[in-house]
């Protein structure tokens, strides 16, 4: 039925997700103000070209969700330069264009007008949906020898170690329950820490709880295997019925309600952070990136079979933090990122998907530059690192502007599964994290756009075609 609605008043659902700290929020604040404010978008056809008459927000079609609270995230940009808070649980805006169509068709259906659902969620919560094809036991097993992967295995440590002593095929204990359950959100929680910058992490919503927190449907772990008997008032029966109802009454939901209603999708990845990290750090990326994408309906929109269910026809795979590198190794980065996507991407291109890599940043913090250093040209970036960002002894102020050379990415993607010396990453980035850039105004004291890289192509590739 939507299809149906949408002959008459054309609409385009967006997903937005990506895993912790990949930029969802900013991107989606900056894609909504860039459009609203006119912003410098070159690579935007319709903007390019004039057709872009107005562009305003309306209220969301789905009651039921939260709104997605763009006003309050450009007030932390602008006025406040900080980071607006991260995606901790699904929301939605919608934003109307008016532009002048084209095409005859669009001028008689859609009159020049197309309503932009935008849905953030995060990338966690996608993660789980495998989970659906996974019993108990399976779960259990896998969870198991990931935690036991060397990178792993000391977090997960106090975890594995109360496994062991728990008889699992005895009667049930709420308390036991709560214990490993606690155990093993402790040790995943402590897998995303900056320095690790892991991102297999299922079940998702262990770490984004919500209002689930404490119900039973979050109160279990995996268990080790055993070849007894399965006793109906055994711990290993409560978890696995508890971790069925966590299928039935989180995950299934979650896909059916708004995955299913996706028509195009953007994935947000930090690799700079994951390759920061180390190799495995970026094979785990290369995981989960993996995992995630096989989880979208994908394929090629059809005009008959469209007017019934919605596939996603166009998959943006995008890089962010470009600023945080100098642009001449924005080629190398794209390269890194097809790598770790290209197993998915070939999948998803044989089912009709349209696929694309993208280095960007939704919101530009720093500028580029050069320094002379031992009579050579050294190519640098320039912005005001956060307070208490550090680069050896040095720690920074938040307010005073400083030029740092990040380093060079390798120009074989494949050296970034290489493991270095002593454990450290073999290909480390200078990594510091920079405040929002102060906004320009015009002469009467209006704020301009926001300043970003390549988020214009971002957007000619995820709506252009529906603006024509």
């Amino acid at each position: 039925m939507d299809r149906i609605a949408g002959l008459a008043e054309p609409t385009l659902r967006l997903g937005v997700t990506g895993l912790s700290r990949s930029g969802k929020t900013v991107f989606i604040t900056a894609l909504v103000h860039n459009l609203l404010h006119g912003g410098r978008l070159p690579l935007f056809e319709p903007q390019k070209t004039g057709r872009l008459r107005h562009a305003y927000l309306e209220p969301q079609p789905d009651d039921a969700v939260p709104r997605f609270q763009y006003e309050d995230h450009v007030a932390a940009l602008v006025k406040e330069r900080v980071w607006p808070e991260s995606t901790r649980a699904i929301s939605e805006m919608r934003l109307t264009v008016d532009y002048d169509a084209g095409s005859f068709m669009n001028r008689l259906f859609s009159g020049g007008r197309l309503s932009l659902d935008i849905v953030d969620y995060p990338g966690e919560w996608l993660l789980d949906l495998p989970l659906l094809g996974k019993d108990f036991e399976a779960f259990s097993r896998e969870a198991i020898e990931l935690a036991r992967l060397p990178i792993r295995a000391k977090l997960a440590e106090p975890f594995l170690a109360r496994l062991q002593t728990i008889e699992a095929d005895k009667a049930a204990s709420e308390s036991d329950a709560r214990e490993l359950a606690t155990l093993f959100t402790d040790y995943l929680r402590a897998c995303r820490a900056d320095e690790l910058a892991l991102s297999t992490l299922p079940p998702g919503r262990f770490l984004m709880p919500g209002d689930l927190e404490g119900s039973p449907a979050l109160t279990f772990s995996p268990l080790l295997p055993s070849d007894g008997s399965l006793a109906r008032d055994s711990l290993r029966a409560m978890m696995g019925r508890r971790y069925e109802a966590y299928k039935s009454h989180v995950v299934r939901p979650f896909f059916r309600e708004h995955i299913t209603r996706l028509d195009r999708q953007i994935v947000l990845i930090d690799a700079m952070q994951a390759m920061n990290a180390g190799a495995d750090a970026v094979v785990d990326l290369e995981r989960a990136l993996t995992g995630l994408m096989e989880c979208f309906r994908q394929g090629r929109f059809n005009a008959m079979t469209g007017l019934f269910s919605r596939k996603i026809d166009r998959l943006l795979i995008a890089a962010t933090k470009a600023d945080h590198i100098h642009h001449e190794s924005h080629e190398r980065l794209e390269a890194i990122v097809k790598r770790l996507v290209d197993k998915a991407s070939q999948r998803a291109s044989y089912h009709g998907a349209e696929v694309a890599t993208l280095v960007m940043a939704a919101v530009r913090a720093t500028r580029e530059g050069t320094v002379q250093q031992n009579g050579h040209a050294l190519p640098v970036i320039s912005g005001v690192p956060i307070a208490g960002e550090t680069i050896g002894d040095e720690t920074f102020d938040g307010q005073t502007r400083t030029a740092i050379f990040p380093g060079d990415l390798p120009p074989d993607p494949d050296a970034i599964f290489t493991r270095g010396k002593d454990g450290e990453p073999a290909h480390p980035i200078r990594f510091v994290r920079f405040r929002p850039p102060a906004v320009e105004t015009t002469a009467n004291g209006a704020a301009l756009s926001l300043p970003h890289i390549r988020l214009d192509r971002a957007m000619q590739f995820l709506l252009g075609d529906r603006l024509v």
